[in-house]
């Protein structure tokens, strides 16, 4: 926790050390109202004392009450917002770091626990800070004061105090081994909590269609029970803290005064005003010392979750990006060229590569398309195009330039991507088009229309101001890849990059809106992924891939006559009339 901690800001730092100043001073002066308490005791049991002093003794009580009030309060608003700035800083960063993330560190940590991460395992940080660091300062501050106020006291007293704080040390030695790891692992059950959730929210169709309601209720079942059971322990163990200290308080105050009576017994008339004085002063010191370690039973109540918190966020933060900027902006080439040079592939974990000595080259201009069976290694181009991983072997120049010398940003300035799944953020279809880039209308209007999505959206509330809700769940799913491709439109890249993008859409959208992209963006090269025949046989290229290799290269005519992979792709697709 203390490594996360070195994070603070110079800000941050500012707030710890307001916060330390005002506690202390509370401490110190809540402290010291005892000491008028003996005064005004033995002025009202003094013959002759006057009135005006007890006043005067009473006057500095409420006075002294008054500024450890003031200082509780700006302590409060320095921790306050010590904990919501350090809590906002990490947030960010953390979620600066995951934007830089591969598709291999994301995988690595799972979606899930990214945003458990990133929430829950902050607010831990940041209930620890806002109600924990009162705690960790005033304990030490009042217990020590305490003890150094009361150390000059009679002895008997000393010694049954300290047998009583013992006791209570017992106690959180018992609460460390016993209910500790227990929180630690509440960590853990809530990341696999918010899986299964997930999971059901979003495949809620699947789990309807197949009616599996009652299968995905007892995984959440299995999942919840096991974090109440979990935290049930360990709540039951925190749970005999306050009373046990409560106890050992009554207890405590009892005895001093069971001791106080037999001192004041055995001593002489002259001394039993002071001891009495003494006893009254003592009690309240001691009070303050158990009230003081009841302060710990909520400090160790957090620090378990709060310490596995700061691990999981700090795994995060110290997990370097496996794809860094490389130091160029632009390629040292012909614009609009990309080649595969003995690319070879083989993804995180995996035992056999996806992709294996793969080349071929792309012209600036050229329509190249991919086919091939399911998990032939087509996306994995993609993937590999756009940088979302690293080839293990060979390289892949963009513009005549190797892509991973290129800073990442101008590399995917230079694409059109429209990916496998189509997706759509919460906002408008302007901004899903427009996308973290310009917004110029008549640009927005352009790119609806090459992607045939304008008869759709003019029928739209808003035409292109129309919502768009939560992952575009108010348009269906060809809709949704038409909006996805004027979003690739909008940017006029040097190369568009269509992954299966045209699989949800009707032959006729299909060939309508490929004949759009081929009018209205001449010049730029297209890379096409797709299963169906029809959507590519006019490519200037086909690429057939077989188990992450090259098995084809050429036009629709070269490859039905040379190609046997795409002859039988062909014979599943196309009618006797087109085969001939």
């Amino acid at each position: 926790m203390f490594r996360l901690f070195r994070k603070m800001t110079p800000q941050h730092v500012f707030y710890m050390l307001g916060l330390v100043v005002f506690i202390t001073a509370q401490v110190v002066l809540e402290l010291t109202v005892p000491d008028y308490m003996s005064d005004i005791t033995k002025l009202v049991n003094t013959p002759g004392s006057s009135i005006s002093a007890i006043w005067k003794c009473g006057e500095m009580m409420i006075f002294l009450s008054l500024l450890a009030f003031i200082s509780s309060l700006i302590g409060k608003y320095f921790s306050s917002k010590l904990a919501a700035s350090f809590s906002q800083h990490l947030r960010w960063q953390i979620f600066q770091r995951v934007e830089a993330f591969s598709m291999e560190e994301i995988d690595r940590f799972s979606t899930a626990s990214l945003i458990t991460r990133s929430t829950n395992d902050c607010t831990q940080i940041q209930n620890i800070m806002s109600r924990a660091f009162n705690q960790v300062i005033r304990v030490p501050i009042m217990a020590g004061f305490a003890l150094f106020k009361i150390s000059t006291r009679y002895w008997q007293w000393m010694a049954f105090t300290a047998a009583s704080v013992s006791l209570l040390l017992a106690l959180l030695v018992f609460l460390i081994i016993y209910a500790h790891p227990r929180f630690r692992k509440m960590q853990y059950y809530t990341d696999n909590i918010n899986q299964v959730t997930r999971e059901n929210m979003t495949g809620m169709r699947v789990v309807r269609a197949y009616n599996a309601e009652e299968y995905e209720e007892n995984k959440f079942d299995k999942a919840n029970s096991e974090y109440t059971e979990n935290a049930l322990k360990a709540r039951r163990a925190m749970g005999l803290m306050q009373p046990m200290t409560k106890f050992i308080n009554n207890e405590l105050n009892v005895g001093i005064y069971c001791i106080g009576a037999f001192l004041i017994a055995a001593a002489g008339a002259s001394e039993q005003l002071e001891i009495f004085s003494e006893m009254v002063v003592f009690s309240t010191y001691a009070a303050r010392i158990v009230r003081a370690f009841m302060g710990l039973n909520m400090i160790f109540n957090m620090i378990p979750r709060a310490q596995v918190a700061a691990e999981r966020i700090n795994a995060i933060l110290d997990t370097k990006p496996s794809i860094v900027d490389g130091p160029k902006e632009e390629g040292e080439g012909k614009k609009g060229n990309l080649e595969f040079r003995n690319v070879s592939f083989t993804y995180p974990g995996a035992n056999v590569p996806a992709l294996e000595d793969v080349s071929f080259t792309a012209e600036k201009g050229q329509i190249v398309a991919f086919i091939g069976a399911t998990g032939s290694g087509k996306s994995t181009l993609v993937n590999l195009m756009m940088r979302f991983f690293d080839v293990s072997k060979g390289s892949i120049l963009v513009d005549g330039t190797d892509v991973k010398d290129y800073k990442q940003k101008d590399l995917h300035e230079k694409m059109g991507y429209a990916s496998q799944q189509a997706v759509l953020f919460t906002g408008t279809v302007r901004s899903n088009v427009t996308y973290a880039h310009e917004d110029i209308e008549e640009k927005v209007r352009k790119a609806v229309r090459i992607a045939q999505a304008e008869e759709f959206v003019s029928q739209m509330e808003g035409d292109i101001n129309a919502p768009i809700t939560r992952g575009g769940t108010n348009v269906s799913g060809g809709q949704k890849q038409r909006l996805s491709i004027a979003r690739a439109v909008y940017r006029e890249p040097e190369f568009y990059i269509f992954d299966d993008t045209f699989s949800a859409l009707d032959y006729k959208t299909d060939r309508i809106l490929r004949a759009a992209l081929r009018n209205e963006t001449a010049g730029v090269t297209t890379f096409i992924v797709a299963q169906r025949i029809g959507t590519i046989k006019d490519a200037d290229k086909i690429i057939v891939l077989d188990e992450g290799k090259i098995v084809g290269e050429g036009t629709h005519q070269e490859l039905m006559k040379d190609c046997l992979i795409y002859q039988e792709i062909a014979k599943t697709q196309l009618s006797q009339e087109e085969l001939a």
